[in-house]
């Protein structure tokens, strides 16, 4: 049986709800006015008398097994929450001189040309996830330069966050052709026909206008 140091209007009131008493029975069973008893709901701070302490020690004590674990388990901090961490995607969007860089993506039924992208996994980070996918899918080094922002994807839902990047080294390759049909350096001002304007988020058509 686990011992309570110093009885407060909280835990006292935790006893009662593992007593599964009412106001009246509580303050019955303790001896004092009912009166009291409330007080220690309005106030779950407040520290008691130590005749008051002495009271609650025993009721506690001859409360019996169940009423013990009960009260346990109330008195217990709730375990913290565990969150789900929504799916985050890195999309680099690499720019050589007048060029960016698009793969194209196998789909079920279709094929779409998009940025270098790879999920980000818990401890990763956006701009070291862009950098080595882009790697990874086309061979091409590059470095960020500056994050676009993020937004939830209106197509596939998840979170995903942009960084511009520039080219540093290597051929563009198809290096993942599991996922990928083709890899290209495309000129920015045809962008819009191998991505139509409304599926590219704003700030990267802004960046690049500005690059």
């Amino acid at each position: 049986m686990d011992v309570v140091d110093t009885w407060t209007g909280r835990t006292a009131c935790l006893l009662q709800s593992a007593m599964r008493m009412t106001n009246e029975d509580f303050a019955a069973r303790l001896g004092i006015s009912v009166r009291t008893v409330t007080r220690w709901h309005s106030a779950p701070e407040m520290s008691h008398r130590t005749e008051v302490q002495q009271i609650l020690d025993t009721a506690y004590e001859q409360a019996g097994e169940a009423v013990q674990r009960r009260f346990q388990l109330l008195v217990r901090p709730p375990a913290p929450a565990v969150q789900a961490q929504a799916l985050r995607v890195a999309i680099a969007v690499v720019v050589r001189g007048d060029d960016v860089l698009l793969v194209c993506r196998r789909g079920d039924a279709s094929l779409s040309w998009q940025f270098p992208a790879g999920m980000v996994k818990p401890g990763g980070t956006i701009e070291a996830v862009a950098v080595q996918e882009t790697h990874a899918e086309t061979g091409v080094h590059c470095t960020v330069r500056e994050p676009l922002g993020s937004r939830v994807h209106p197509q596939t839902g998840v979170l995903a966050s942009y960084v511009l990047c520039d080219y540093l080294a290597g051929e563009a390759a198809n290096l993942d052709s599991v996922e990928n049909l083709d890899v290209s350096w495309v000129p920015r001002s045809a962008l819009t026909r191998f991505i139509p304007a409304d599926r590219i988020y704003a700030p990267i058509l802004t960046a690049l206008e500005a690059a």
